[in-house]
C-alpha cells in the first residue's frame, strides 16, 4: 500500500488533474493551493447553472459543507450526479456535521442522491454521518470512546465509502483494511483550513488513479508530514502566520522520496 501511494506523487505532477472543488467561502484559497502546490489544476465553480459543464471537464470533484445553504447544494446535487454518471470520484468533506440540524439532515439527503468514493471528517463528523449523537466542535475520537481505526472502518461498511478520520492518528478504511498514519504536528489545529486542504489533496490524488485507497492515504499524509516539516523551520518569533505560508511551501515540495522517508503508516489487522 505505501508504494501504491507513493506513486502517486509523479502522476499527480505529470497529468496535472483538474479538480473541481466546491468548497467553502473561508477555505477556498487555501483549497486551491493546496491543490496547486501538489501538482494539480484547482476549478472552484460554484454556480448551479453551470456545475454540470465544469464536471465534464474535471478529473475529480470535491463537495465541502464548510459554509452550506440551499443554493450550494443545490450545486452539489447537481454535480455529483454528473460525476457519478461520467464515473469520475466524488470526495465528500462533512464540515460540521452534528453541529446543526439543517447541516446533518442535508448532508444525509446528499449522501442518498450521491454515490462518494471517499468521505474525509475528524471523528465527530464520521459519526455523525453514521447517526452518533454529538456536537461537531473538532471532536478526536479519545473523545468518543473509540479510535480512530475502529471508527473509519465501521464508517466504510456503513456508508460504503473509502473514510479518512482526521485526528492525533489520522485512519484510512475502505471496511476490509484500515490504515494508521502517525504523523502531524498540533499547529495544523491552530490555522483556518487543514482540514479542508486535505480533502483537496485527497481529490487530486484520485483525479490520477482508481485506487482510491491509496488515494485517500497519499492525501491525508501529505498535510500531516508538510504540517511536521513546516513546523520544524519556525524559528521562536515566528508563529502560525508564518507556519501557514511553510505549509504550502512543504507541500509544494513533497515528492516520493520525501514521503517514503518521513510517513508513519501501518495498518490495522482486523480481529
Amino acid at each position: 500500500m505505501m508504494v501504491s501511494s507513493a506513486d502517486l506523487f509523479m502522476k499527480v505532477r505529470e497529468r496535472k488533474p483538474l479538480v473541481h472543488q466546491i468548497t467553502n467561502f473561508v477555505t477556498v484559497n487555501d483549497c486551491a493551493n493546496a491543490t496547486l502546490a501538489i501538482g494539480g489544476s484547482p476549478v472552484m465553480t460554484s454556480s448551479p447553472r453551470e456545475v454540470a459543464d465544469m464536471v465534464k471537464l474535471a478529473n475529480a470533484l470535491v463537495l465541502n459543507f464548510g459554509t452550506i445553504d440551499d443554493k450550494a447544494l443545490e450545486a452539489m446535487e447537481i454535480a455529483g450526479k454528473t460525476a457519478n454518471a461520467l464515473d469520475i470520484p466524488v470526495i465528500l468533506d462533512p464540515v460540521g456535521v452534528g453541529a446543526t440540524s439543517y447541516r446533518t439532515e442535508q448532508v444525509k439527503e446528499l449522501l442518498s442522491k450521491v454515490t462518494f468514493q471517499i468521505i474525509r471528517g475528524n471523528a465527530s463528523e464520521i459519526l455523525s454521518l453514521m447517526g452518533g449523537d454529538t456536537v461537531t466542535r473538532g471532536v478526536d475520537s479519545e473523545e468518543l470512546a473509540i479510535s480512530n481505526a475502529e471508527l473509519a472502518a465501521r464508517a466504510a461498511n456503513e456508508l460504503n465509502s473509502i473514510i479518512v478520520v482526521s485526528g492525533a492518528k489520522d485512519a484510512v478504511s475502505d471496511g476490509k483494511h484500515t490504515s494508521i498514519i502517525d504523523n502531524g504536528n498540533l499547529l495544523l489545529t491552530n490555522v483556518t483550513g487543514t482540514g479542508c486542504m486535505s480533502t483537496a489533496l485527497i481529490g487530486t490524488f484520485s483525479g490520477v488513479t482508481d485506487d482510491f485507497y491509496s488515494a485517500a492515504i497519499a492525501g491525508i499524509s501529505t498535510m500531516s508530514i508538510s504540517g511536521e516539516l513546516a513546523a520544524s523551520t519556525l524559528q521562536k518569533d515566528e508563529g502560525t502566520g508564518t507556519f501557514h505560508v511553510r505549509l504550502i511551501d512543504a507541500i509544494s515540495r513533497m515528492d516520493k522520496k520525501i514521503w517514503m522517508h518521513e510517513v508513519k503508516l501501518s495498518e490495522e489487522v482486523p480481529n
